[in-house]
């Protein structure tokens, strides 16, 4: 791997926590220790029941992790990775040795880096690298508590008011994607966003969601009654 001045510039500029070291050795270990990536959008880059082949840093782009169902009909997203932060899928196959737990893809075009797991772990013994880890660990396992608490306790249409919500007045996807996203089927998101147009809540186009209001929408989100 050719490591440029803008690369490792760019790298340090998004995980600042990386390790304080000498610019040689840092060089050094990247280059001894690290590849570079380059993934289109939908690209698989690990998938579940595979051994973790290293630990990426998101330099451009983002990363999806989801997992499949057992007959691989459905699938669930769990998180995505941005530039600065982390998967713990990873983190987690390369702390415990295991296998890994779920699939990665390029959600759009990206670039990152692959730290090779004795790089990794080499890392790992710097404190404030250390506690980046760690840190951001505990973030995405609350958010993933949330999830589960979404999915356990929450009514399906609620969830879906929240998921429209945040995304700016235009959505662009499909009801497939937003199936895959909360855990369910198509045919069931599409009955809900027929039920919010006919409330008023949204307008519906091809791979687009329009909110038209946002407030009413945020009633649902909140548990308030729904009946168009």
């Amino acid at each position: 791997m050719v490591l440029t001045d803008r690369l490792i510039s760019e790298l340090r500029s998004q995980y600042p926590s990386l390790p304080d070291l000498p610019g040689a050795t840092f060089r050094d270990d990247l280059q001894s220790g690290a590849t570079l990536l380059n993934a289109a959008a939908g690209d698989v880059l690990f998938d579940e029941g595979m051994s973790c082949q290293g630990f990426p840093l998101v330099l451009k782009g983002e990363i999806c992790v989801s997992r499949c169902s057992a007959d691989g009909a459905r699938t669930m997203e769990l998180y995505r990775v941005a530039p600065g932060e982390i998967c713990v899928v990873s983190a987690a196959g390369l702390l415990a040795g295991k296998e890994l737990t779920a699939r990665g893809a390029a959600a759009a075009s990206s670039e990152l880096l692959l730290l090779s797991p004795e790089l990794f772990g080499r890392w790992t013994g710097h404190a404030e690298f250390r506690r980046f880890v760690f840190g951001l660990f505990a973030e995405r396992l609350a958010d993933l508590m949330n999830l589960i608490d979404a999915i356990a306790f929450q009514r399906l249409d609620r969830r879906l008011a929240q998921h429209l919500l945040g995304h700016g007045q235009v959505l662009r996807t499909t009801h497939q994607a937003l199936a895959d996203e909360l855990g369910t089927v198509r045919e069931i998101v599409t009955r809900l966003l027929n039920r919010f147009e006919a409330a008023g809540y949204v307008g519906l186009g091809r791979e687009r969601v329009e909110v038209i209001d946002a407030p009413g929408l945020r009633a649902v989100a909140s548990g308030d009654s729904f009946s168009p």
